[in-house]
């Protein structure tokens, strides 16, 4: 799953023109390149849907959301691309609504958002070679050839670098692949230039995200690894006081990485694993790359070079063939493990998939099963939270009120500060979700 987890529909506006973003964070970034582009292009009263198709639920509301802005907006161009139009394209063709589908490797290419010979523009992504995106935007001086955006999001926090799209595994549930094509990493230069570029324009964070970012690099001369890549960033960017990983596979950190958690505090103590289950039959018909063991042998590692590492992961709830015994030990993982933050995603089947042949669970076992999965994390916060108060820590302000530590633990901020400062202060108390820090 790209960047492992879901975030909900957010919109990037320009004059008269609208991104909707569906699904993860990758969208999210690349949502901000398709608005450099519309603009850079001179699109006018339109509206693009950036879908996801981890989910058939995520699939309903993209379509939903687009015949609700036909009836807002009747004269407004509708623009459909995203990971549901690239994998089925008809479907969204065959909607009323719809002037325009576009696939993952269109959406942000120099004219395609004007495209008006074709309805329909979706290449097959799996023959992409190399890595397509493109931001039109300000140019950093001396930096050949790259382009970042700095128009909407709020820079002087946190900003989030592409450095990986696409995805070689084959897990049975998932359709990511389909829609974003073979693994494809954008070069380490490229990637140093955009770090240094945000760092100029005062990012106090920058966090790497992809759809399989620990596969970074294997489709390159020499396969380097994701840990040489953030060594390289951390060293051509000495200004940059934080760098974040997105979502990382358990069954590829490599020695580097796990070298650089130990050694460099700019690294920031926050792993989110994409885990997925805590059985190993389930892992198995998954086809995950990982077992309980050699999950839980990783986070004790990790906890091992860095002591004050906080986890997150990935859970499907209600995976074909689940039985009760199954689910019981991926609930009892979560406490194992000593995991912090949950994303909890109730099993969906996505046509074409070996998992939605398999035998499903009933819905309303998968509901539940979701429900009780959500507590655990809702418990697993908790008991994080818990182990924060008295620390001192340094949070990076995201806005009024709001900063969030090293350690991903949000934070609620006594007093006013600026987003992108880096307050120093002792955690006094937390409401479930949030830890109170006074400055000082």
């Amino acid at each position: 799953m790209a960047d492992g987890s879901l975030i909900p529909a957010q919109v990037e506006a320009r004059p008269s023109v609208e991104v909707v973003t569906f699904g993860c964070r990758l969208n999210a970034v690349e949502s901000q390149a398709i608005a450099d582009r519309a603009a850079h292009d001179g699109l006018t009263d339109a509206v693009v849907f950036n879908t996801c198709a981890v989910t058939g639920e995520a699939v309903r509301q993209a379509r939903q959301a687009i015949r609700k802005a036909r009836r807002e907006r009747p004269g407004a161009r509708l623009i459909v691309t995203g990971c549901a139009a690239q994998i089925d394209p008809a479907a969204f063709a065959a909607m009323d609504e719809v002037d325009l589908v576009l696939g993952n490797a269109e959406k942000s290419a120099p004219g395609a958002l004007l495209e008006t010979a074709r309805r329909v523009r979706v290449n097959d992504i799996m023959a992409i070679r190399g890595h397509n995106t493109q931001v039109p935007s300000s140019k950093r001086p001396g930096a050949k050839g790259v382009e970042l955006s700095f128009a909407s999001p709020d820079y002087r926090a946190r900003a989030y670098v592409e450095i990986q799209n696409g995805c070689d595994h084959r897990c049975t549930f998932c359709v990511i692949p389909y829609g974003r094509g073979n693994a494809r990493s954008v070069p380490a230069d490229g990637v140093i230039d955009q770090v240094r570029a945000l760092v100029d324009r005062g990012v106090r964070e920058v966090v790497l995200t992809g759809v399989d970012l620990t596969s970074w690099g294997a489709d390159m001369p020499g396969r380097p690894s994701l840990g040489a890549l953030t060594a390289r960033i951390l060293a051509g960017a000495p200004e940059l006081p934080r760098l974040r990983l997105s979502s990382i596979d358990a069954a590829e950190i490599d020695a580097d990485l796990m070298a650089l958690l130990a050694a460099e505090p700019r690294l920031t103590p926050y792993l989110h694993l994409s885990l997925q289950s805590g059985d190993d039959l389930i892992l198995k018909r998954m086809k995950r790359r990982h077992s309980r063991a050699q999950a839980l042998d990783l986070i004790a590692a990790v906890r091992a070079a860095r002591p004050d590492v906080a986890l997150g992961a990935d859970f499907i709830a209600g995976f074909p063939t689940e039985s009760d015994a199954a689910f019981e030990n991926t609930l009892a993982f979560v406490e194992e493990a000593g995991l912090a933050f949950l994303h909890v995603f109730p099993y969906s089947p996505r046509p074409g998939t070996p998992a939605a042949r398999m035998p499903q669970v009933p819905g309303a076992v998968i509901k539940s099963r979701a429900q009780r999965l959500r507590a655990a994390g809702e418990a697993a916060l908790i008991r994080h939270l818990d182990r924060q108060i008295g620390r001192t820590l340094t949070v990076l302000v995201e806005k009024s009120g709001a900063a969030r530590a090293e350690d991903f633990t949000e934070i609620v901020l006594e007093g006013e500060a600026a987003p992108g400062a880096l307050i120093t202060g002792v955690v006094t108390s937390h409401d479930g979700r949030r830890a109170s820090l006074t400055p000082g």
